[in-house]
């Protein structure tokens, strides 16, 4: 039997998130995996009076990158290039058959195909392109998880079919306050670090670039963060990569000092990819309240109610941010133990609850 769910969120995906409009030419990636979820939108776009342009995910084409030459590697498929230029729409779903695929890509040459599609990328970026990422519930994202499928169908569902319109307007009354704020600190073990956000505003996510929605977010001063900041709750996931007990130290906006408890040597090369690497994109404040553990996942991570994260390279331009790099890693931080925000000096958030 079809699971009804499917629908309601291939609704939310085409309408709250993208707003397809008709004529609109929408990139439609997605795997086998994701089939149901796949179809459905499609449905959705073709209602609309929409062109659904379906292509494979990225994953698909591992034994392509493995053996192209190099100067292939370097240069996006002018094709594909120009898809990007003229799409109204991109609706990217994520199902992996193996989640740990892409470290078959050696590292440098990962990073040559990643800064081969940062160009395409741009009006993505901006938001020029409207666009939405998402997960469809598949064994492997069950098993990284450790639920059954039935269980991480029933998660999934639970953190994006929720009253988006009435999450907005609860993360918008936070995200004010940190709008009409110059400073933001973070206190927990291990952890001192503060950003400035003065001439930034922040974007509420619910139901936008993201499925699940429930976040807000700033891209800081590039040159602000000054501290320490210690990932020792969760690892981070990264490129088919689980890297734990991360810590930084910041001068001027710069990480000076990093280390990493298990795959140091990975991180310390994602940390070189480029002059913006080193900096911070994105100070993002989770607030998903269907989101309360960890599911080594950062697009549901990201969001648990009661953690920050923060993203080391590209900036948002659309809120700001002039950061350029070919990474955006998101790095979550559980300040449910024992953390605080504060702005400007005032406790705004105490062990992951907030006091405003």
């Amino acid at each position: 039997m079809r699971d009804p769910r499917i629908e309601q969120y291939a609704r939310i995906l085409v309408d709250t998130c993208v707003g397809v409009q008709p004529g609109w030419q929408v990139i439609l990636w997605g795997g086998p995996t994701a089939r149901p979820l796949v179809d459905e939108v499609a449905r959705q776009i073709g209602r609309r009076g929409a062109y659904a342009l379906v292509r494979a995910n990225r994953t698909g084409n591992l034994p392509w990158v493995l053996e192209a030459p190099d100067e292939l590697i370097d240069t996006l498929a002018p094709i594909e290039a120009y898809a990007f230029e003229q799409a109204d729409g991109l609706i990217a779903i994520d199902a992996p058959e193996n989640t740990r695929e892409i470290t078959a890509i050696p590292p440098e040459r990962l990073g040559r195909l990643q800064a081969s599609i940062r160009p395409a990328l741009e009006r993505v970026l901006t938001n020029d392109l409207k666009w939405v990422g998402c997960n469809y519930p598949c064994p492997a994202l069950a098993q990284d998880a450790g639920m059954s499928l039935r269980d991480y169908e029933d998660f999934l569902y639970g953190a994006c079919l929720l009253d988006w319109d009435a999450e907005r307007d609860r993360m918008s009354h936070y995200a004010e306050r940190f709008d009409a704020a110059d400073e933001v600190r973070i206190v927990a073990a291990e952890t001192d670090i503060t950003l400035s956000l003065v001439g930034r505003t922040g974007e509420v996510d619910a139901g936008g670039a993201n499925m699940p929605g429930g976040e807000f977010y700033f891209s800081p001063v590039e040159d602000s963060a000054e501290g320490t900041i210690s990932f020792l709750e969760f690892p981070a996931p990264y490129l088919g990569r689980d890297m734990s007990g991360i810590r930084l130290r910041f001068e001027g906006g710069k990480v000076v000092d990093a280390s990493a408890a298990t795959e140091e040597e990975f991180f310390l090369q994602v940390l070189d990819r480029d002059e913006g690497s080193r900096r911070l994109g994105e100070l993002g404040v989770g607030c998903n309240p269907g989101i309360t553990r960890f599911m080594k996942n950062t697009l549901f991570d990201e969001k648990i109610d009661g953690t920050v994260h923060l993203a080391l390279g590209n900036g948002l331009p659309n809120i700001g941010g002039t950061n350029q790099s070919e990474i955006h890693w998101d790095i979550v931080k559980d300040l449910r133990p024992g953390g605080q925000i504060l702005l400007d000096g005032e406790v705004v958030q105490q062990d992951g609850k907030w006091q405003i």
